[in-house]
């Protein structure tokens, strides 16, 4: 092995510039490569980390998934029954039984539930009106199942149990309308009730749809102002692991018959756009590594037309096909590991350049840095391509002079 190795390194070196270029292409194929795959993966890393800790993992709602039947259709679903004048029962909305559910899931290890009032409220300060959405919960299971706590700029979450008419707005619904911790402003619902709120907490999480819309006060003002008394519409849940809260939800649903909707159904429209811009992204990343594959490809196939005379007397010396096709399958697998050698510390440099990019996306309120995803399988996938492409571009130049027949050859009909 050590002789067909040297042989390979001759060959290369008899043609320095070909193969310098050859080189060069598998470098920038590896550095270009690594970049963008890391960049591509951190940015899916940070979109699904984002959604995870600012969404619930499962929402359980007071709706059914598939509406129930009116008793005469579930009695006779095979009969001709044409049903008119129909309305639903007015009754007051909410999950039956919740404290029951709510009991049963915080006796399981890894999930962390709470009951939630919401609804839509207007806010009044000043002689301006603006719609919001209200979020009723306990106070100690805001911190457990929400990221609030961690987004606060002034107050403390633990002010609404100090304080039960208090309430906590985000940063942007304080800059549009002029507000501060320790003002009073309106709240009136849909049912007409009117209450006032004094700000105890403010909070900002950079997503200025979210800062602007969303409130938090506690359970119990929220069910007095909404006219829900001892109702909760709705159970956020939180588990240690959030890529099992597509199978928690479903057995839970099938348990509850609530509707209960994990993150990954709620943004399965959003999964599925990343999936289709991986495939594109790895899709146009490997075209340039296979375009240098082509370069290693000219380079061998040279040296195999230029070398059949001394393939033909190797073989004559006793050296087999398969060693043959060894000497050239060296050649390419040299330029791979000589261009990952170089490739992925290029691809590091590109990386390190990246992350002192700032960019600020519509929607956020501050600058963020370029996500980039530096684990070790994105080097490897990289150094894997690379290695392949320079296998498979020696591979047919190795099998052509395996093939050289030594008799023709040196006869000179060749």
């Amino acid at each position: 092995m050590h002789l067909l190795i040297s042989m390979a390194l001759r060959h290369l070196l008899a043609r320095k510039r070909q193969s310098l270029v050859s080189l060069l292409g598998i470098i920038l194929g590896v550095g270009f490569f690594l970049t963008i795959s890391s960049l591509m993966q951190g940015s899916e890393r940070d979109f699904i980390r984002r959604l995870i800790d600012n969404a619930p993992h499962i929402t359980v709602s007071d709706d059914f998934r598939n509406p129930r039947l009116q008793p005469v259709i579930a009695a006779y679903p095979d009969a001709v029954i044409e049903l008119r004048g129909s309305r639903p029962q007015t009754e007051t909305r909410g999950i039956r039984g919740f404290e029951r559910i709510l009991d049963s899931l915080r006796g399981m290890s890894g999930v962390a539930a709470s009951p939630a009032l919401t609804g839509q409220v207007l806010v009044s300060f000043a002689g301006r009106d603006v719609a919001v959405t209200l979020n009723g919960m306990i106070p100690a299971d805001i911190i457990s199942v929400t990221t609030i706590a961690d987004h606060m700029t002034e107050g403390r979450i633990e002010d609404l149990d100090t304080n039960p008419n208090g309430i906590i707005i985000g940063g942007e619904l304080a800059r549009k309308m002029s507000l501060r911790r320790g003002r009073a402003i309106t709240l009136a619902a849909p049912n007409g009730q009117v209450r006032a709120f004094k700000i105890v907490g403010i909070f900002r999480t950079g997503r200025a749809g979210y800062d602007e819309t969303q409130t938090f006060v506690s359970l119990k003002r929220a069910q007095a102002l909404l006219d829900r008394a001892d109702r909760a519409n709705g159970i956020i849940i939180k588990l240690d692991d959030p890529y099992d809260a597509r199978r928690f939800a479903a057995e839970l649903e099938s348990r509850i018959g609530y509707k209960s909707m994990s993150w990954q159904e709620s943004s399965e429209d959003l999964m599925s756009t990343l999936a289709v811009r991986n495939i594109i992204m790895y899709t146009v990343v490997s075209a340039v590594l296979v375009v240098a594959a082509f370069g290693i490809y000219n380079v061998i196939s040279t040296v195999v037309m230029e070398k059949q005379r001394d393939i033909a007397i190797l073989k004559s010396m006793g050296f087999h096909a398969a060693d043959v096709k060894r000497i050239f399958l060296i050649q390419g697998i040299l330029l791979g590991i000589a261009g990952n050698m170089a490739g992925l510390p290029l691809g590091m440099a590109m990386m390190a350049a990246l992350m002192q990019v700032r960019i600020q996306p519509p929607g956020s309120l501050e600058p963020i840095a370029m996500p980039l995803d530096w684990s070790w399988p994105q080097f490897a996938l990289a150094a894997a391509f690379a290695l392949l492409a320079s296998i498979f571009a020696a591979l047919l130049p190795a099998r052509k002079a395996a093939h050289v027949e030594p008799v023709d050859i040196l006869r000179g009909t060749a």
